[in-house]
């Protein structure tokens, strides 16, 4: 949302600068936003420009800004107000020009109640505000955005995959998806990965990764990973099944529906150590 408000605006041809609040440690966000001089502290061996005067003449997203400690808030609302922002170490005022777009989960009027967030600042950037529905209110979207991930990691894996059926597409749809989009991507994701078809079908599709394999005889150990992490064990697990064998019938890029060197390159770039067998 922020990208298209940025894309459509008079500010289009300069690039948006992304802040995500919550990801910067405390001792750096003040850095990172507003910059510091050379030898400002320990360690300051260079002149830093901060994102704020990188965004000059641009839009700013300070995403998850209710995550944003109170002491940077203070400085945030001055340069809302002054149009000023003063480098860590400086002593000149410069003059930013930039459009703020926030973005929070939380609820910024509970926070304020709780001394969490100032109320300053959310009455200076609570202007326009717009309500980003989760997907579960969106249940419309869902077939579009699964069938662009799937053209997405169909590319990314080399495969053919071009469409989902009703059945899978009904499971999805039924979903409550409390991890919202994100969710969502990854389910398409493992089941690009798993799909022996160039369909995804409602095999495919699996909600609670752990409890779904372990009903199959496939789970791994219950641990909570990321995506990446799954997918190399879900190649590990399938190389264990084939004897390290990879092409030819049976073969590991045969099950995951993966030309050879595809999954070669795969392998290599997950770094999994393994002796191929013919």
């Amino acid at each position: 949302i922020a990208e298209a408000i940025h894309n459509t605006s008079l500010r289009k041809d300069r690039a948006l600068v992304v802040v995500n609040c919550a990801a910067i440690p405390d001792a750096l966000v003040e850095s990172e936003l507003f910059g510091h001089e050379k030898g400002a502290f320990t360690g300051a061996d260079k002149l830093h420009i901060g994102k704020f005067e990188v965004a000059d003449g641009s839009t700013i997203f300070l995403d998850e800004i209710g995550d944003m400690n109170l002491n940077v808030q203070a400085k945030v609302l001055n340069v809302v107000q002054s149009k000023k922002i003063t480098r860590i170490g400086g002593s000149q005022e410069i003059n930013v020009d930039v459009r703020i777009i926030a973005a929070t989960n939380h609820n910024l009027e509970e926070r304020v109640k709780a001394s969490k967030f100032r109320q300053d600042l959310f009455y200076r950037i609570n202007i326009y505000p717009i309500y980003a529905p989760p997907l579960r209110e969106c249940r419309g979207d869902i077939e579009h955005l699964a069938k662009y991930f799937i053209d997405r990691y169909s590319k990314l894996f080399n495969k053919k995959i071009n469409t989902i059926t009703k059945s899978a597409l009904d499971i999805l749809k039924a979903h409550s998806y409390p991890g919202n989009i994100r969710e969502l991507e990854n389910i398409i994701h493992r089941a690009v990965i798993i799909s022996k078809m160039e369909v995804i079908s409602d095999e495919d599709i699996l909600l609670n990764l752990n409890t779904e394999l372990n009903k199959r005889g496939e789970g791994f150990n219950g641990e909570l990973v990321s995506l990446e992490q799954m997918e190399k064990q879900y190649i590990v697990h399938v190389l264990s099944k084939t004897n390290g064998k990879i092409s030819g019938k049976n073969g590991a890029a045969e099950l995951l529906g993966l030309n050879p060197s595809t999954l070669r390159s795969r392998i290599k770039k997950l770094g999994i150590s393994f002796v191929e067998h013919s």
